[in-house]
């Protein structure tokens, strides 16, 4: 499988940064876009294991969600606008939101909030420091708990508002702290779908 490759969409010099609500009516088929400080960057759709992970996390997040009442999970690349002028959309692979942060049932194009805890899958072709650029987006705007998954190296990074990290490995457990209160998933029963083997 050929690496992700992320690149920032070429606009002539001179041209007007992209607002949050421009972005909304711009299509770029069969993309992943973010919007960062009212520059375009683009990106190949995600691999297997990537969707494969966010989606076995995901479905273990709206259980908690569902059987607590705590509040909502959004699916991958559910755009929230973490800053104005110039304007930030930053699209997660998994992100929870309070039940008493969330927006308004009918609420129209991206929320302007900072989910409470967001997941980020890593994929073979991301670089390092666009990893901790996003980290540090979503902590900046007020996300308390940021999980990034590496799927490759079986492990994840935990990153916390107060500015403290740390990593999980094994059969450790993805802890929800006080963001997710009781929840707790085994970090290897995450992975364990994205080591199947391939169908040729």
């Amino acid at each position: 499988m050929p690496a992700e490759r992320s690149y920032v969409l070429n606009m002539p010099p001179g041209t007007a940064l992209i607002t949050a609500d421009e972005l909304l009516r711009t299509p770029i088929p069969d993309k992943r876009v973010e919007l960062v400080r009212g520059v375009l960057e683009v990106r190949e759709p995600a691999g297997s294991t990537h969707g494969l992970v966010a989606m076995s996390l995901g479905v273990e997040l709206a259980a908690y969600a569902k059987r607590t009442g705590a509040g909502g999970v959004f699916a991958a690349e559910t755009g929230f606008k973490l800053a104005t002028n110039p304007d930030t959309v930053r699209a997660p692979d998994v992100a929870f939101v309070t039940r008493n942060r969330m927006p308004p049932a009918g609420t129209v194009g991206y929320p302007a909030l900072a989910p409470d805890l967001v997941v980020e899958v890593l994929s073979p072709g991301d670089r390092p420091g666009e990893v901790l650029a996003k980290v540090a987006d979503w902590l900046s705007a007020g996300t308390r708990l940021v999980w990034v998954i590496d799927p490759e190296r079986r492990l994840a990074r935990v990153y916390r508002h107060d500015g403290t990290e740390a990593s999980v490995t094994g059969a450790a457990a993805l802890d929800g702290e006080d963001v997710l209160p009781g929840f707790a998933c085994s970090l290897e029963a995450i992975l364990q779908g994205s080591s199947a083997p391939s169908q040729s």
